[in-house]
């Protein structure tokens, strides 16, 4: 999982302004974090279906949001996905 001191990270980098923890572009960021956990998770465990469903459950949640920011901040929008090597159509 991800600790108390990679969270910080990513909410420092992505924050909108001073007290920021829950704009698009962190909670885009901390989803992609726990995103990428769960992959690595399932290759070692491959029947593991409750994390499976996790994973897919958070890629959606992340696509919505990722589809609010493009709409709402194209600019932002960009940035985030060119930091977060995201691939979008």
């Amino acid at each position: 999982m991800m600790d108390k001191k990679r969270k910080k990270e990513l909410i420092e980098k992505f924050k909108e302004h001073v007290e920021d923890t829950g704009s698009a572009a962190v909670q885009i960021a901390l989803f992609s974090e726990r995103i990428i956990y769960l992959t690595e998770h399932l290759k070692l465990h491959k029947k593991d279906f409750h994390s499976r469903r996790g994973l897919l459950i958070l890629v959606g949640r992340r696509r919505k949001l990722i589809s609010y920011l493009r709409e709402k901040d194209p600019e932002s929008f960009v940035e985030v996905a060119k930091d977060l090597n995201i691939k979008v159509k």
